[in-house]
């Protein structure tokens, strides 16, 4: 993972020169034109990469790919995968501000790639496990989208598989799935929660087509979690946070990484920023608090595949 030191910054004095105009305009594009700055060190830096896609992206009568409305516009538009806490911080977000309203489309981890692909939303939002199995989302971006987006995290999340009160059934591993008094709902194909259902029936010794439900979708954590609670299915893959709302029992897979994956002509937008800006304050840490299941070690922070040092040399 590549750390900010190896991220190449200019300074203000530096970036003056690229553009030909002095230090005091520098500071005027960062208020008027969203230079991509940061001034976390005191000073102003300009990360080097983004400064120059910021050219390209104000080139005139020229329309780049990712072209579409501007969150400036008073909207700002997340598609992708469904995830308790990320529902309730876009209540708070609206809470805390009467501009740009947000909306979320409920398509899944790839449905949300493939909006953010189509110009169609500003930031998709996805937990898709990579084929090495210790990774997600860096390599379904970089198969769907002709430009890397910015990887912000959301949070960490626990995965697994949801069971009524006590675990009557006396369910223990994904082969028990395959028992004949069992019965479970699942989740949409192009969810991130399916593509980890799919590896981990792929490692044992059963078959899909064993599972009684396996054919049987609903499209949210919680309505699978409703499915369990009301005793319709035995279990139901799903995320720890929604076991603790209703109080089933949750048998563990794994911990899994739920980014926001942000176009970049529109990651320096007001919008997006203050969107960001909210996960780093203390009203977002005691919300996520409030649920189980949930790692905020990396959240707001932004990510970087381990071959992007190697990648940019």
């Amino acid at each position: 993972m590549k750390t900010a030191q190896s991220i190449k910054f200019l300074t203000t004095r530096e970036v003056a020169k690229l553009l030909h105009v002095n230090d005091k305009m520098v500071y005027s594009l960062i208020k008027e034109k969203d230079l991509p700055a940061t001034k976390i060190t005191g000073k102003w830096l300009f990360p080097k990469r983004l400064v120059e896609e910021w050219l390209e992206t104000n080139i005139l009568n020229y329309q780049g790919a990712g072209a579409g409305r501007s969150t400036d516009d008073g909207v700002l538009l997340f598609a992708g995968s469904d995830d308790p806490l990320f529902q309730q911080t876009l209540s708070l977000f609206h809470a805390k501000n009467t501009s740009p309203l947000a909306f979320f489309a409920n398509l899944g981890s790839m449905g949300g790639l493939r909006c953010l692909r189509r110009g169609l939303c500003h930031i998709g939002v996805c937990h898709l496990l990579q084929d090495e199995h210790n990774e997600y989302n860096f390599g379904f971006a970089d198969q769907e989208l002709d430009k890397a987006p910015v990887f912000v995290n959301f949070n960490k999340r626990e995965q697994g598989l949801l069971v009524q009160k006590g675990n009557p059934k006396g369910i223990e591993t994904i082969k028990d799935l395959a028992r004949n008094d069992i019965s479970m709902i699942n989740r949409p194909v192009g969810t991130g929660t399916r593509l980890l259902l799919d590896y981990e029936v792929s490692k044992s010794d059963i078959s899909s087509d064993r599972i009684t439900g396996y054919k049987n979708e609903v499209s949210r954590h919680l309505d699978a979690a409703l499915q369990v609670f009301s005793g319709r299915v035995d279990t139901a893959p799903a995320i720890r946070a929604v076991a603790g709302l209703l109080g089933l029992d949750f048998l563990p897979l794994r911990w899994e990484r739920f980014d926001l994956l942000i176009s970049r002509e529109r990651f320096f937008e007001k919008g997006i920023q203050k969107f960001i800006a909210l996960l780093h304050d203390e009203s977002f840490r005691s919300l996520a608090d409030s649920f189980a299941g949930y790692d905020i070690s990396l959240c707001g922070k932004m990510l970087f595949p381990d071959n992007f040092k190697q990648e940019d040399e």
